[in-house]
């Protein structure tokens, strides 16, 4: 480490970064946002002169004074962690990268997570069984069942690799596990025999990592790819966000909860513009808020578009490392630490931002947001109006039990975002108790269910009584993992599909997710609608979505009289007093010493062990992957684009669901095909996410989302035209005859392009399909990364110009001439569309290729070549 700026001390015997002496030696750091101040900190830890000068230290220092000003910095985060479904392609790839170590001579036991990794299993639980006391047990023995060669796959790499630690499958969902359990606030680390304290920062390879912001801890979400870098050494390359200080004022109204106000805040901010940015909150209003609620905002800043949403450490979140087991000495040392740096909340702070966002709690209301998007916001009394616009000017029966448009299929309590905050998943209780009391049922063609994040919710409602309410309306627990919030809402039941078929029915979901994306809850549902908690109940209770639950009765007591929604909302007080009776520390002690063990089913599931992977011969689930070995995107000396052709043409916000392979394997499928020439029935097909260890299942699934829409043909779904016949064929097959003709192929797309989740499969399998580059009108922040370091190049259209300005269509080829030599990162180049009746037209591209890193990884034909180069001194060995 270079000290150029003196900023060394010690605190209980550890080294520090002492940002007050950083704030002398650096003209004052005063009014520099806490973000920023934690990236400073971290860029002074590892300044070596060649990745970290101390003229990125003065640049971050200085960022208030220019905030349009790009500053590129390698930032080295203190931990990463993962989810199963992201977190299993970046094992693999180690696993192949250990078996080219063996291959060159060298030990493959050498190559570990650089930095401490945790991978938590949560993606892979389907709610099948359902309304049953034995639900969770029934749920994770077939999720053991149907995913036991993965999961053995996980165990071998628990056993094989130093740095890894494994939260098997029945635990809770990564980020709840993540602030209950996994975050330190304030880390402490070894680095070359010396022993440092430092702020806990993390990336993850799921992209509501943020909801750590909650805590105090800087993170956010990156594809799986690149924290696969950053577990080999490599720093985050990135350039320095700007950073929007968002004011609260006020506090919440009575009755209503943080998912109303994380909804409101979504609409907001998606209206105002954040992409990218680092959001700090700072004002009363944040005081105001307990530490659950500022985590389900944080949790929701993929949805605003933002990288971090950040609230400042204070005595609340004391309290809640507290609360949650963590040892008191660790607990003092926090404190101790970040008010000796400046780190910890001052309510009197206004941050030095590059904009401000205010923002008044007292204006929330009761919030609905949907039919398709998260920022969708809409009051209660709104949805019916929000349905019926899907629904069309089809009538609805006179009177009729079947089912019919507009009625609720899935009803699911489910998501980090929800289930780790008491106040809501009380608040749903509490209002289950009221409905059972007044005699109201859920309708039985209602796929209810109760997932929540950890095992203590289980706990704390079952102490309150409140289980057995949610179970008398249908609420069973039937596991703990991520279930319907990322599509593994499981099977509707035959008669409910064989309805919405036969009459083509517009039906609802409501859940307390954070995203309702078409097709991602369930492909035969097309109005999608996100709630807290006790709103599902709620939802539930009345049975449609065109029912104004604000005016209308959720239904009728055993008496007959009208039972409307304020008669069974809890009160404020209400819900405070279950929390003060029915949580304390106690089982947050209790079933996280246990939480790394995973139970008689883990413990006794036959695993390989060793150094190297046995890759299984025959295997649809683990195949060894290409990605160490794949050429080079673009060659030197020769143009980036030449005559590629349109695979697709898409519109606005199409998201990593649309492009990655996710959820269930459709029978009639690309993905299907070789899954049954290799042996594999109908019934086992599995999710595309317990399949994302075999290259050749994921590419195939790669833009075959039912939902998309490609304007180069009628058909929706997977589907394009292939030229210059103009055949339609499936994108895979498309692709295939592509590429063996030789012919370049790119994807156009409209405005926010690659929002949603961090999938790195959307980009891996966008590269595997020979895709060169992606030419959109702007791009969400982690899928172009993960574009970039799959050697895929990402083109921007300049301001005012579009796929329909310019006329792109199927027979339209595009030609960029400069080299790759000359590119140089947001270089403007010029490209020349030619149509199909022979004109042309020259327009403006940006390479959003945003650093020096990233051009590296670019020319490099990725980030995993360019780090096996670095690695192997023979990586094509």
């Amino acid at each position: 480490m270079i000290d150029s700026f003196d900023i060394r001390s010690e605190v209980d015997g550890h080294h520090i970064v002492d940002l007050r002496k950083a704030a002398t030696a650096l003209g004052g750091i005063g009014r520099l946002p806490i973000t920023l101040r934690i990236l400073l900190e971290n860029l002074l830890r590892n300044e070596d002169g060649v990745s970290v000068t101390a003229g990125d230290i003065r640049a971050v220092a200085a960022r208030p004074a220019d905030w349009n000003r790009e500053i590129e910095i390698a930032f080295r985060p203190a931990r990463v962690v993962m989810q199963d479904y992201a977190g299993m392609p970046v094992l693999i790839d180690l696993a192949a990268l250990r078996d080219k170590a063996a291959a060159c001579g060298l030990d493959p036991t050498a190559i570990n997570p650089e930095v401490p990794a945790d991978l938590v299993v949560d993606h892979s639980l389907m709610v099948h069984a359902v309304r049953c006391g034995d639900a969770a047990e029934t749920n994770l023995a077939r999720e053991m069942r149907d995913n036991a060669e993965r999961f053995a796959f996980v165990k071998w790499a628990q056993q094989a690799y130093k740095g890894l630690r494994i939260v098997p499958p029945g635990q809770g969902i990564i980020h709840q596990i993540n602030i209950e359990y996994l975050a330190e606030v304030v880390a402490a680390r070894t680095v070359n025999g010396d022993s440092w304290l430092l702020p806990d920062t993390v990336i993850g390879t799921d992209s509501h990592t943020p909801m750590v912001n909650g805590l105090g801890v800087v993170g956010w979400g990156v594809g799986g790819i690149e924290a696969e870098a950053v577990m080999l050494g490599e720093p985050v390359s990135m350039l320095v966000p700007p950073v929007i200080g968002v004011k609260l004022n006020g506090s919440l109204p009575e009755g209503v909860l943080a998912t109303d106000l994380v909804l409101t805040l979504t609409e907001t901010f998606r209206q105002r513009g954040v992409v990218g940015s680092l959001l700090e909150f700072f004002g009363p209003g944040v005081a105001a808020l307990p530490l659950t609620d500022r985590a389900t905002i944080a949790n929701m800043t993929p949805e605003f578009g933002a990288t971090c949403s950040f609230f400042p450490t204070d005595q609340r979140t004391l309290d809640y490392l507290n609360l949650t087991g963590r040892d008191r000495g660790s607990i003092e040392r926090v404190e101790r630490y970040l008010k000796r740096n400046g780190l910890w909340f001052d309510p009197d702070f206004v941050p030095d931002a590059a904009d401000v966002v205010e923002f008044d709690l007292s204006v929330v209301r009761r919030t609905v947001s949907g039919p398709k998007r998260p920022e969708e916001r809409r009051d209660v009394a709104e949805v019916p109006a929000a349905a019926r616009g899907l629904i069309g000017d089809r009538p609805a029966p006179a009177s009729t039990e079947d089912l019919k448009d507009g009625d609720i299929v899935i009803a699911a309590i489910t998501s980090c975002t929800n289930t780790s905050n008491p106040a809501a998943m009380v608040a749903a209780g509490l209002l289950a108790r009221k409905a059972r009391a007044y005699g109201l049922s859920v309708a039985k063609r209602i796929k209810t269910s109760l997932a929540p994040g950890s095992r203590v919710v289980h706990d704390y409602l079952e102490r309150a009584g409140l289980s057995d309410d949610l179970a008398a309306l249908g609420f069973d627990v039937v596991g703990y993992g991520c279930t319907t919030c990322v599509g593994n809402s499981g099977p509707l039941a035959p008669e409910v599909i064989q309805a919405i078929d036969g009459e083509d029915l517009c039906v609802a979901a409501v859940l307390s997710g954070n995203r309702n994306f078409e097709g991602r809850i369930h492909a035969k549902i097309k109005a999608n609608f996100l709630a807290s908690p006790p709103l599902v109940v709620a939802f539930a209770l009345a049975g449609s979505v065109l029912k104004n639950l604000e005016v209308e009765p959720l239904g009728f007591s055993a008496q007959g009289h009208p039972v409307m929604l304020d008669d069974i909302w809890p009160s404020a007080s209400e819900i405070n007093a279950v929390l003060e009776s029915a949580i304390d520390r106690d089982p947050f002690v209790a079933r996280y010493a246990a939480v790394l063990d995973g139970g008689e089913a883990w413990r006794a599931l036959d695993a390989p062990t060793g150094s190297l992977f046995p890759w299984p011969t025959g295997s649809t689930y683990f195949q060894r992957p290409p990605f160490f070995d794949l050429p080079r995107s673009f060659v030197a000396g020769e143009p980036m684009l030449d005559g590629a052709r349109p695979l697709l043409i898409l519109g606005d916000s199409v998201t990593t669901d649309h492009i990655s392979p996710v959820g269930a394997i459709a029978p009639e499928s690309p993905a299907a095909d070789y899954l049954i020439q290799a042996g594999v029935q109908s019934a086992d097909f599995n999710a595309y996410g317990a399949r994302r260890g075999d290259h050749n299942v994921m590419v195939r699934g790669t833009f075959a989302n039912v939902r998309l829409r490609n304007e180069m043909v009628e058909e929706i779904g997977g589907w394009t035209r292939c030229m210059p016949d103009g055949a339609v064929a499936n994108v895979f097959d498309a692709g295939m005859a592509y590429a063996g003709t030789g012919v370049e192929v790119v994807v156009i797309a409209g405005k926010m392009y690659g929002a949603g989740s961090a999938r790195d499969w959307a980009a891996k399998g966008t590269r595997l399909l020979g895709i060169r580059a992606v030419i959109a009108e702007s791009f969400e922040r982690i899928h172009r990364s993960n574009l970039v370091r799959m050697g895929v190049l990402p083109l921007e259209f300049a301001d005012g110009v579009s796929r329909k300005t310019l006329g792109i269509d199927a027979e339209s080829t595009v030609t960029v001439i400069e080299t790759i030599d000359g590119l140089a990162p947001r270089k403007r180049l010029s490209a020349v569309l030619r149509r199909g009746d022979g004109t042309s037209r020259e327009f403006q591209v940006t390479a959003r290729v945003d650093t020096l890193d990233e051009l590296r990884y670019l020319r490099d034909g990725g980030i995993l070549t360019s780090v096996a180069a670095r690695i192997l001194p023979n990586p094509t060995g």
